[in-house]
């Protein structure tokens, strides 16, 4: 008998006890809070869901199956990023892509590469940290393209006031160890330090600086009057690898090489289409 009068209290004491508020949700680069409505999100950021169509599409185009984190919508969403800027903006003439674009190309059998990158701030990755490169490992091996990988150890010096330069340098060198133990292809793959290699991509920031106003960039990233100067600068430096003149090494002076980017939302490159107008 007490437990049937547990039963039926139960919903009593339930709907008797205050609601709790809804937490609004915060997404930005640097956190997520609240409950995240996905649904909301795809359109915030002006992006498409990746539906069982294009999965299939790709299956079939490609020959594998989909890799689960594509399967299990933890990759939910793509984005055409730069269509617009890669035209006006001088001679940067390739683009990151969405991925309905990428699946034309290979069907096409034209050339692509993919982009992803990592912030250094720990001496070691965890799992979280591993699942774009795991989902990019997947997709270089299905579609058998190049691979470039950015660590920004400029970002997290600048961002984190307790790390040290070459506290960032450090950890750069580790988490790229971390990364190769993935066993991406060696021909196809190029892991690079921002502190190393920025100089070869400069012309390439240089021209996206002048496309970008401080207005349009403080709205976009919030940028405020206690922020020091690098952080400005600094997405124009995280934009610059979307072009293929950035590594010539690797794709000499071809500019027909698009690219997709196999990540989390960065607001440098939803910033990409929204400031392209303004390259003239």
């Amino acid at each position: 008998m007490a437990s049937s009068d547990a039963i039926i209290d139960a919903p009593v004491l339930a709907a008797a006890a205050p609601a709790a508020p809804a937490q609004e949700s915060v997404v930005t680069p640097w956190e997520v809070a609240g409950k995240v409505d996905y649904n909301k999100l795809i359109q915030t950021f002006g992006c498409k869901s990746i539906d069982a169509a294009l999965i299939e599409r790709m299956e079939r185009l490609t020959g594998k199956k989909a890799h689960v984190l594509l399967r299990r919508e933890v990759f939910f969403s793509h984005r055409y990023a730069c269509a617009v800027f890669s035209l006006v903006c001088w001679d940067l003439s390739t683009r990151c892509s969405d991925f309905e674009t990428i699946l034309d190309r290979y069907e096409q059998k034209k050339p692509f590469y993919l982009y992803t990158g990592r912030g250094p701030s720990s001496d070691s990755m965890h799992i979280g940290h591993m699942i774009p490169f795991i989902f990019c490992k997947y997709l270089q091996e299905a579609f058998d393209v190049p691979l470039v990988i950015q660590l920004t150890d400029d970002e997290k010096f600048l961002w984190k006031k307790d790390l040290s330069l070459d506290q960032c340098r450090k950890f750069a060198i580790n988490n790229a160890k971390d990364i190769i133990a993935l066993g991406f292809d060696v021909k196809k793959t190029f892991i690079f330090a921002n502190t190393e290699y920025v100089g070869n991509m400069y012309s390439t920031i240089l021209q996206i600086e002048k496309c970008v106003t401080f207005s349009t960039a403080r709205g976009i990233f919030g940028f405020g009057n206690d922020d020091v100067i690098g952080k400005i600068s600094f997405p124009a430096i995280q934009a610059a690898p979307s072009f293929s003149q950035a590594f010539p090494h690797i794709f000499g002076t071809r500019k027909d090489f698009p690219c997709l980017i196999p990540c989390t939302r960065k607001p440098c490159w939803r910033g990409d289409t929204n400031f392209s107008y303004r390259c003239h």
